[in-house]
């Protein structure tokens, strides 16, 4: 039996961000439909540890069954070092036999489908005409996401704030954005809005958000780490990736909750019911949303099966005897 083991450098060569924002409206839209499945993802904390294990498993079931799982270190320290926080492989079986067909860099895929997904959910709910997009943030999921922006917002004025300004400079350069001195200065006007940062506290407050503006939550993963203030999950039009992962992992829900009052009715619909026509999206112009993205099993599943597919086509990556 051999396995195709796929480098950073071979993802990032077939997993283009057009192509995976497409693959991930399908997932989203498949697993609000029930032809994916997926648990809530377990999570190794060592008591001694500032880095954590998460494993994502996820199926596909189908004419071409797939099983994946995602394996991923979460070390927050390495954007001091100049590393992906992330870091792990993403494992393909066939969903009838079991057999491992693929091995894949677990950094790329995740870096690109999370900022993928945050394209989606901007297609989805930001104003008809937003151009104005704040990024908080210049790390990795910075990077992407001022890419994935570039791909679905037209004629995009990018601004870039960090808590360090030489990074921000070094990635409005890269990205072609100007550089904004703190985070109520780049929000001021915003359309769109994606918070890609490590903070532990809230940074984004709800009178720094303009009329009908839209918020891609990203960079707060687990229950300890919060980007938004309460008031502003309480006060938007709340939208997820999955309800369940939602009221048990995000810190920016779990904060709100406990300040607010909040119940999971408060959440107005998962990003694939509305690509399923069956919830409703942004009621007015005025009105802020909120994208709170986790990061889901089956976006790791579908972005993986892309890339084996092109791979395969192309000839990249190399077959081990396993």
């Amino acid at each position: 039996m051999s396995v195709l083991v796929l480098s950073e450098a071979d993802v990032r060569a077939v997993l283009d961000m057009e192509s995976c924002v497409a693959a991930m409206e399908e997932a989203l839209e498949a697993l609000a439909r029930g032809e994916l499945a997926m648990p809530l993802r377990p999570v190794f904390r060592p008591p001694s540890a500032e880095t954590l294990l998460g494993l994502m498993p996820a199926y596909r079931g189908g004419n071409d069954p797939l099983y994946s799982l995602k394996e991923i270190v979460i070390a927050p320290a390495n954007s001091t070092r100049g590393l992906d926080p992330h870091q792990g492989a993403v494992l393909l079986h066939d969903g009838d036999t079991g057999m491992l067909l693929a091995i894949l860099n677990a950094s790329a895929i995740t870096e690109i489908r999370t900022a993928a997904v945050s394209a989606v959910a901007t297609k989805l709910l930001a104003r008809p005409g937003a151009r104005r997009v704040a990024i908080l943030g210049s790390g990795v999921q910075g990077r992407s996401h001022a890419e994935a922006m570039r791909t679905v917002v037209d004629d995009v004025e990018l601004r870039i704030w960090s808590r360090t300004p030489a990074h921000a400079e070094a990635l409005a350069v890269e990205a072609h954005a100007v550089v904004s001195a703190s985070v109520e200065e780049a929000l001021d006007g915003a359309e769109v809005v994606c918070t890609c940062t490590a903070s532990r506290e809230p940074i984004v407050r709800r009178a720094w958000l303009a009329e009908g503006a839209h918020v891609n939550a990203v960079g707060s993963s687990v229950p300890s780490a919060r980007e938004l203030e309460g008031d502003v999950v309480a006060e938007a039009a709340l939208f997820v990736d999955r309800r369940e992962s939602t009221v048990n992992e995000s810190g920016d829900w779990l904060g709100a909750a406990e300040e607010h009052g909040l119940t999971a009715a408060h959440i107005r619909a998962e990003l694939g019911e509305l690509l399923a026509g069956t919830a409703e999206g942004r009621r007015d112009a005025t009105e802020v949303t909120v994208f709170k993205s986790l990061g889901l099993a089956v976006e790791d599943l579908a972005a993986a099966a892309l890339c084996v597919e092109r791979a395969r086509e192309r000839g990249l990556g190399v077959e081990v005897e396993f």
